[in-house]
């Protein structure tokens, strides 16, 4: 099956022979009208989607007390989504390279959406563990999903930066997600009786749900259901995806599962997750133990890590495009990040320096992700992209187990975040070590 013959769309025509690739101003005019078209919907959709599945670690703040939930329980429950997620990320990209993005992506968000807000019900670990895991099985397949889509639309030399603007959604949530997570916990606790975890869950499900719905007009399964093109322009787009992929590419499950490179892929995405889930579930915890305690500081301070990865995520991306190398800003990148996390152990008593050192952590692990996803695009090619990202995606975030479940079960025994920081940084020195050790895909255009 080809990518672009999608539920809902016509059966895309080959190049012909005298088809030229095109330049110059009128296929400029025609990408700049896709991204306007696709890109800030998708980027709205990933930043509500990241809200909603690092938001218990600002429920974290007062769920653990009124329930009387441990670290160690808090940490397995914030990390086994991850399960579902890894469970269900490859059956759902090929569900969604079957029935069409515009359908399968609403479906997404819709059920996350209301397992997200059944959240505010859990009385028990047994009720977290359970919603926790099904919230995984129902964002399965977002993530990879999406950056497989990008690719129906988008030529090689153009996905990096792609990659980044929807990307970015990651560092937004954080800067918007902390101070509205903070003023939410401040303002409604207590209000109608519910406690202020229970008014989060609630309320920032609601985007989510109103998003999915909106899937369901804004996007299109792929290029020759767009009526907002015409058939110049999509010729055009077609002709340019074609003449990337080989008649001979391995179209098959099994192709991917056998190629060594997605298994290195999977082994450094891996490692710089460790780094990114330790952020999203444990930052503020580490501002709180530097010494801020009201919710509404703590959601405004961490803001400012985000804030810095942002910046450093478009600089990075842009740098790397300019010079067309991944290699060395992908392991610079997680290098900085695992720095970061060390030295974030050293100043857990100074809400400064706890603020540099994390920014820093932050600003590297989240550098590295559009860098990292060029990658896949350029050693996988035809359909055999939509079982290699999900599969890839799905390994790499099963740190998202691992991370939270060491740094909750490392924090009961030693009474520190410390030692499981440490162990973050470790893994991430570890990817280093798995990126410079490959010379292949190295440079990419």
């Amino acid at each position: 099956m080809n990518p672009h013959n999608l539920a809902g769309t016509a059966t895309r025509p080959a190049p012909t022979a005298h088809s030229k690739p095109a330049t110059g101003d009128f296929e400029n005019a025609t990408y700049s009208k896709v991204t306007w078209r696709l890109l800030p919907f998708l980027f709205i959709c990933y930043v509500a989607a990241y809200l909603d599945r690092v938001n218990v670690g600002f429920a974290k703040l007062q769920m653990l007390n009124d329930l009387k939930f441990s670290e160690a329980v808090y940490g397995l429950g914030a990390g086994i989504f991850f399960i579902g997620y890894f469970l269900f990320e490859v059956p759902s990209n090929m569900l969604m390279h079957r029935l069409g993005a515009r359908v399968w992506i609403a479906r997404i968000m819709v059920t996350w959406a209301l397992v997200s807000a059944a959240t505010m019900f859990v009385t028990t670990p047994g009720m977290f563990y359970f919603l926790r895991f099904v919230l995984g099985l129902a964002e399965a397949g977002f993530f990879p999903g999406i950056v497989l889509y990008l690719t129906y639309w988008y030529p090689s030399a153009r996905r990096g930066r792609m990659n980044a603007l929807f990307m970015i959604g990651i560092p937004v949530a954080g800067v918007i997600g902390g101070p509205l997570s903070g003023w939410i916990m401040q303002a409604f606790n207590g209000v109608h009786g519910l406690a202020n975890w229970q008014w989060l869950f609630l309320l920032e499900a609601i985007p989510s749900l109103l998003l999915g719905v909106a899937t369901l007009f804004m996007l299109p399964n792929g290029i020759r259901s767009a009526s907002w093109l015409n058939d110049r322009e999509k010729q055009l787009l077609e002709d340019n995806i074609a003449r990337e992929e080989p008649a001979s590419a391995d179209h098959s499950l099994k192709g991917v599962v056998s190629n060594r490179r997605v298994w290195w892929l999977a082994a450094i995405y891996f490692c710089c997750m460790m780094g990114l889930y330790g952020v999203s579930f444990y930052l503020p915890t580490l501002i709180a133990t530097a010494g801020v305690k009201g919710v509404l500081d703590i959601g405004l301070l961490t803001a400012v890590p985000y804030t810095v990865g942002i910046v450093s995520m478009i600089l990075v991306a842009r740098n790397s495009d300019r010079l067309k190398e991944r290699r060395w800003h992908l392991a610079l990148a997680v290098s900085a990040a695992a720095i970061g996390f060390y030295a974030s152990t050293l100043h857990s008593g100074s809400v400064v320096l706890s603020l540099l050192t994390l920014s820093l952590a932050t600003a590297g692990v989240l550098s590295a992700m559009p860098v990292f996803w060029t990658y896949p695009a350029a050693l996988l090619t035809g359909t055999a992209a939509a079982a290699g990202i999900a599969l890839i995606n799905s390994i790499g975030n099963l740190a998202g187990f691992v991370s939270p479940s060491v740094i909750g079960w490392m924090k009961e025994v030693t009474h520190s975040t410390n030692a499981g920081l440490v162990v973050v940084a470790g893994a991430l020195l570890a990817g280093v070590v798995l990126v410079l050790a490959q010379r292949t895909a190295a440079r990419q255009g």
